[in-house]
This record gives C-alpha cells, structure tokens and sequence, in this order.
C-alpha cells in the first residue's frame, strides 16, 4: 500500500500545471484576439486559431483537474486504508494481549473462585470481540461474491429478527433492557436472511455504541399504510454526527480521526455494509439530526415489505421510553 503521504508532490504538480495551462490560455486568446482586431486581412487566421487552440486547452485543462481529483480520491482511500490496517491490528492485538495475560495468570497463579469467574468473562468478552471482528470481515467478503450465494430472496420476518439482535446485543454490552426502546410493526420484508440481519445488526449495534450516558437508544419500523415502504429508524443520544460528514461515514474504511486516539472499537466497515446491503435491496439510508434531543437518527426506507394479519403487540424491551420525537417529524 502507498505511503499515506506520497500523493502529496503529484496533487501540487497537478495545481501548478492547472494554474500555468489557465494562465497560458488567457494569454492565447488575448494574443489572437489582439492580431484579429490589429490585422483585418489575416483575421480569419487568427480566429480559427484561437478556436482550435482554446478548445485544445479546455481539453487539457479537463484533463489535468480529473487528474487532481483522482489524485484526491487516491489520498482519501489511502488515508482509510491505513485507518483501516491500524484499527485491525488494534482489534487484534489487544484481545490477544489481554487472553494471554489472563491465561498466564491462571497457569502460574493460584486465582480464588471469584477472581477466576471474573477472568473467564473477561476471557469470553476477549473471545467475543475477536469474533465480531472476524464476522465483520466476512460480512464484507459476502457482499463481494453475492453472485455466488445459493440463498434466495425470500420473505423475512423482521420481528424476529429485531428480537434477537436486541437479546444478543444487550448481553454483549451487559446494558439493562430499559437501554433499548423497540417498535416493530409485525411485517416481513423480502430479501436474504443474512442481509437482513445484518443490516439490523450493524446499525443497532452503532446506536448502542455511540450512544449517551446513560445510553438510550430507539428502534422504529413502521409499515405504510399502502404496504408500499417500510420505514426504520435507529436513534441514539450521543454526540451524533457532523452535517459535513454525514455522507462520508458510509464510505469503505471510513473512521473520523486518528485511529490511534479513539476509545470506540471498530474498523470502519459496518456502515459501507449497511449501505451496500440497503442499496441491494432497492432501498435508502439517510443521517438526520433530532429536532427535540442529541444524538444521530438513521432513518432506511425499504421498498419491499408486507404486514402480518397477527395482532402481537410491538416489542418494547423498555419500561420508561427515552423522550423522542415523533419519526415522521422530518419525513
């Protein structure tokens, strides 16, 4: 991989030679117009060769700023992909670091019950981290060879799905159930399994992440009336995130800041296979920002979804809702 500095020199060049190329067209025209206007019997000349030549410099003027913006495009992907290796060698390291402490610890050491039922935990959360690394790589590597799935489309109950995610995740982040507050009209959606689980996964997981202190987060799904789109919205209270990069949180690798200085694991992949899962399932992702308290709102749209005739009440892990407005306020 390129250094995360060595487009630095190719982007100056390519400015300097913007600026001599518009420079050197200016001067073009006004060294043919000046001939036309002083030499009436060569006028002809000198206005077909200010023609030719000022379109040869748009041309090369054109050519010379999709370099810049290559260029630019290649310092960004850079940059992310060094975030990316360091986040990955962060996520692997540490863990490890941390079992082989606890694992020479108990080889070497007599542990009381206590402390070694606490070093197991610490142990499986350790184990458990590694994995979700893992599974996050290989969820990349499904949307790259989705040609090659046997899966089929088919209906999925998103309920169910909801349900589980919510389960495992309140015990990963050992978080109380009045953490999560969930509305889900009975409905199916139609697509893959694994994609939908996913999808639901990784933005669930983001909400409780990035959440406040104390962490509230909502979970929305909301059936139009006409059963033509399904509506989801998954809102924190935390920081939230700037307008201006709102569009670039989506982009593969993408994590703000210095990836040596952040306390939040993870690898800048989660939100690249949101979207790319949404987008194959002919739907929309947008950021918003709660009008009535902080945080972030991801609000998908689906296109394909049917309401169950059940009459099951929504799921709602939460005794005491966190205040929010209503989902439909910036519809």
């Amino acid at each position: 991989m390129l250094e995360r500095k060595s487009l630095k020199w190719p982007i100056s060049l390519a400015i300097v030679m913007i600026v001599l190329i518009v420079g050197l067209t200016v001067g073009w025209i006004l060294v043919n117009v000046f001939g036309a206007i002083t030499n009436q019997s060569g006028s002809t000349l000198y206005w077909t060769s200010l023609t030719v030549g000022s379109i040869m410099f748009a041309l090369v003027l054109t050519g010379v700023i999709l370099y810049l913006v290559w260029s630019i495009q290649q310092v960004d992907l850079n940059r992310r992909q060094s975030n990316f290796l360091d986040a990955v060698t962060h996520e692997l390291k540490s863990p490890i670091a941390s079992l082989k402490l606890f694992l020479q610890t108990l080889h070497r050491h007599e542990v009381d019950p206590d402390q070694r039922r606490e070093f197991y935990r610490s142990m499986m959360d350790d184990v458990e981290r590694l994995d979700r690394l893992i599974t996050q790589l290989l969820d990349v590597a499904k949307l790259e060879q989705d040609s090659n799935e046997p899966q089929q489309p088919s209906w999925v109950s998103l309920s169910e799905i909801v349900q589980t995610t919510a389960e495992k995740l309140l015990q990963q982040y050992r978080l109380s159930k009045d953490v999560l507050t969930i509305q889900v009209d009975p409905c199916e959606v139609w697509g893959k399994q694994v994609d939908v689980e996913i999808l639901v996964r990784n933005l669930l997981d983001n909400a409780i992440k990035y959440s406040g202190t104390p962490p509230a987060v909502l979970l929305q799904a909301t059936v139009s009336n006409d059963e033509s789109e399904l509506r989801m919205v998954f809102q924190d209270n935390g920081i939230g995130i700037p307008r201006h990069l709102r569009r670039a949180i989506f982009r593969r690798f993408y994590r703000v800041g210095n990836e040596l200085e952040r306390t939040k694991p993870g690898t800048g992949l989660g939100l690249f296979i949101v979207r790319a899962i949404i987008k194959r399932l002919g739907g929309t992702i947008r950021v918003e920002e709660p009008a009535k308290s902080k945080g972030a709102r991801f609000v998908v749209l689906l296109p394909q979804v049917r309401r169950l005739s059940t009459t099951n009440p929504p799921l709602s892990p939460s005794v005491t809702p966190p205040t929010y407005e209503h989902p439909h306020d910036h519809a």
